[in-house]
């Protein structure tokens, strides 16, 4: 199983961006994705999820701006960035709980998109 994500780049404060990130190899079924963010020096944080059933949740950072959505047959899940900010500058890591089968789902992680805001 893969998760490739694309879509980073850099973009001047006020821009947008669509990141997209893509699913592949040997999956039963995919219960939550979502996209997750690392800026230099501080840890891991949740931007946004959503479940299978599309229901999202959104840090409060980025509420109003960021809109997550997912296509179930594509195994995909995408994020459009609005109004972007220089403390939005990370690398983006997409996630997904996913079953190759039996029953047991786990978590697996992209390799991460960069996305650079400039002022």
């Amino acid at each position: 199983v893969q998760l490739q994500a694309f879509g980073g780049g850099l973009v001047q404060a006020g821009g947008s961006l669509r990141l997209s990130c893509a699913a592949s190899g040997s999956i039963f079924a995919i219960n939550g994705m979502g996209w997750y963010r690392q800026a230099p020096g501080k840890q891991r944080e949740l931007v946004a999820t959503i479940t299978s059933g599309g229901s999202t949740n959104y840090a409060d950072s980025v509420k109003g701006r960021f809109t997550i959505s997912r296509d179930n047959a594509k195994n995909t899940v995408y994020l459009q960035m609005n109004g972007l900010k220089p403390e939005d500058t990370a690398v983006y890591h997409c996630n997904a709980d996913l079953s190759t089968g039996r029953g047991i789902y786990d978590s697996y992680w992209g390799q991460g998109t960069l996305v650079t805001v400039s002022s």
